[in-house]
Order: C-alpha cells, then structure tokens, then sequence
C-alpha cells in the first residue's frame, strides 16, 4: 500500500501545443513519471550528452514534434533536479516479446504463467480487431463496419485494463520515496486514477486534472475531449460484459465519421491558439450531432474521402 504522498495524475493529449501546460504541472513535483517503455540514451539525453534527435531516432513516435519539445522540456526538469521516469510496463513487456519471436520463438513457447503471456494475448487480439477494422472499412457494409468497430473497442478495453494495470503496480511501488510526484497518462487511461485510488492509504492524496481544461476555457463552447471511439472504448473498460446497446450502435457510428473529419497530422503553427485541441473538439461537436441513420448516409460518400473532404461533405450534408 502508498503511504501518504502528494500525487498527481494528469490526463492529456499528445499534441505540441500542450507542453507548457505540462511544464507548469511537473515543475511543481519532485519525481515525474513519464507514460513511456524505459529507451536506450535517455539518461545521457537528458545530461545533453546524447543530442535530442539521435535519442529519437530508433524509437517508433507517434507524435515527432510532441516527443523532440517534450524531451527538451524534460531536459530543463532534469536540470531543476527533478527526478525523471519511464514507466510503462505493458510496452517495454510488449518490446521483450517482439525481441523474443525476433529470435525465432514463437507464441506457444511463451511461458502462460508469465505476465508477458496476457500482454501477448490482448495486443493479439487487438491487432487483429483493428485489422479486421481496416480491412472492413474499405470493403465491407455499413453494418459490419460498425461491428467491427465495436469489436476493436473491446480488445482496446481489455488491452488498457491490463496496461493500466501494470503500470499503476509499478507507480505504487516507486512514488512512495518522494513527497511529490507527477504521473503523465492520456486521457484514454482515465482507469489509471481509479487503480490508483485502490491502493493508496489516504485516496484522497490523489488529484486528477485534464491539462486540457484550461485550454478549452478559450473556446466559446464547453465540451469534453474524448472522441466516439474514446467514449466507446471507455464504456467498454469499465463495463467489459456489457450487452448490445443502442448507444454503443451510436458511438460505433459516429467514430467512424469522425475518424474521416478529423485532422490526423501534427501541426506546430500558432501553437497559443490549441489548433489540435480546437480541432478535436468541433469533430467531437460534429459526430455528436449526427444519428445512426444519418452516419449511415454518410458512410460511402466519406469512405474514400480524404479528411478536408469528408468535413465538407459532413458539413453540406448537415446544413441541408
């Protein structure tokens, strides 16, 4: 169990027009815990002894300007005498296993009483949900596409329910030797807060923020920043043995058009204005004035739209 300690888990989106934001909040904490696998060169990157680019050059980033501003925010921590950590079990687990078949095993020999043996299980049948997504996306129904939605959406489930799992075991085992700590997440890992609420002494040590908040105060419009999909996939960690439901018809549908209007890359201009997070949140304001029927109508004429096209179409096809 934690003893008493000062934590506090902020929920954020990977985008560069957040990292002052972030900044404000680690610098506040003695001991940050960053939602990473550990990587090869991140001690002398942050000394300045490796320089930022080549430390991120073999990793596989989702977000390249993201990661470069944040590891030259993470060096200036470091320089503060924060005490830095990457903690992410479930990927660096995940890293082993690629680099055990690499070697020429194979799943059978994967010992099932190992916790790698579950991680490999729920990212194969998460992998292959999304596949299978992809796949029938392109090709199939509109029906299909959305049960094949909602079947990504519970393997993604049961993945985080593990990842988060893991990762607040390691957490708790590590926060304890500092008055403070920071723990970074996505806003997807809202399960986080509650695993880490069960095992501290006195829960009430633990605040959960939305970095994000303060953003969205400089929109008109008050809104959240999870997407369809995020809801779905949510009810679905929280409720895995959940039956059909007309609302998951509906997030099933609604993700699959805003996953057509809404921009897929980083931008890194005017970064004061929250272009990503403005742009989340008119796609989020968008799907959610569409029903089943009219995400249906919508399906084949978005399907092979590019993004800029899709938001017109949509955006035509609600102002009639």
């Amino acid at each position: 169990m934690m003893s008493s300690q000062n934590i506090t888990l902020g929920l954020s989106v990977h985008r560069p027009e957040m990292i002052p934001l972030i900044a404000d909040r680690m610098r506040c904490h003695d001991a940050i815990f960053l939602e990473e696998p550990p990587a090869d060169g991140f001690e002398p990157m942050l000394a300045g002894a490796l320089a930022v680019d080549d430390y991120l050059r073999p990793l596989d980033v989702e977000y390249p300007a993201f990661s470069r501003n944040m590891c030259y925010l993470l060096r200036e921590l470091h320089a503060e005498g924060k005490m830095i950590f990457q903690v992410e079990p479930f990927l660096d687990i995940l890293s082993g296993i690629h680099e055990f078949f690499a070697d020429g095993h194979r799943p059978g020999e994967l010992d099932k009483n190992s916790v790698q043996y579950p991680v490999y299980l729920v990212e194969r049948n998460a992998t292959k949900a999304l596949l299978d997504y992809y796949q029938t996306a392109m090709t199939g129904s509109f029906e299909a596409t959305i049960g094949a939605v909602k079947q990504f959406a519970r393997m993604d489930a049961a993945r985080f329910r593990l990842r988060d799992s893991l990762r607040a075991q390691e957490i708790t085992s590590k926060v304890g030797k500092y008055h403070s700590s920071y723990v970074e997440a996505g806003v997807i890992h809202y399960s986080l807060w509650r695993l880490l609420r069960k095992q501290m002494v006195q829960p009430e040590q633990l605040q959960l923020i939305y970095l994000a908040d303060d953003a969205l105060k400089t929109t008109a419009d008050k809104c959240h920043l999870y997407g369809p999909g995020d809801q779905l996939t949510l009810l679905y960690v929280f409720h895995p043995n959940l039956a059909q439901t007309r609302r998951e018809a509906l997030l099933a549908a609604r993700s699959i058009i805003y996953s057509k209007i809404s921009e897929k890359e980083e931008v890194t201009d005017e970064l004061a204005r929250f272009p990503h997070l403005r742009d989340e949140l008119a796609c989020i304001q968008i799907s959610g004035r569409l029903s089943t029927a009219d995400c249906r109508q919508l399906f084949p004429l978005v399907r092979s739209a590019t993004s800029a096209d899709a938001r017109l179409i949509v955006a035509e096809y609600l102002a009639r």
